[in-house]
């Protein structure tokens, strides 16, 4: 019973898609503004093409220019930038190496200031007890 129906709601959704218009919204095609002497094309002179053709290509080679420059800029800028990190880099190993180097200073005078004590307390306790012996 129920299937009877389905199809009868069915075969008039059909029927009335067959019949009734249904509006469709979308963009309205485009068209070439129309010229002024009312003709649908208009031909350019010889002389007119070849002008815009100049224009378009001495626009082209000042693009090209700005851009090349940009391009010489960043280049420019980009070396500085790393100049300026490989300056900094070798002003911090610099640093390292005279940290290092005056530490490195200050433990040899120290290791010879106790090995001079040690030699001399080690003979001088030597030689006393060597005289002691006696």
């Amino acid at each position: 019973m129920k299937c009877r129906k389905c199809g009868k709601i069915t075969a008039i959704v059909i029927l009335m898609s067959f019949l009734t218009r249904f509006p469709v919204y979308g963009e309205p095609p485009t068209m070439p503004p129309k010229n002024s002497t009312g003709n649908e094309t208009r031909l350019y002179s010889e002389f007119e093409v070849d002008t815009l053709i100049e224009d378009l290509t001495a626009a082209a080679e000042e693009a090209i220019e700005k851009a090349a420059a940009e391009a010489a800029k960043a280049a420019a800028l980009a070396s500085i930038d790393a100049q300026a990190k490989a300056w900094a880099e070798a002003q911090h190993w610099q640093g390292e190496y005279t940290e290092t180097k005056r530490r490195g200073v200050k433990n040899a005078v120290i290791t010879g200031v106790i090995c001079f004590f040690s030699g001399l307390v080690i003979g001088a306790g030597g030689t006393l007890l060597l005289q002691g012996g006696r």
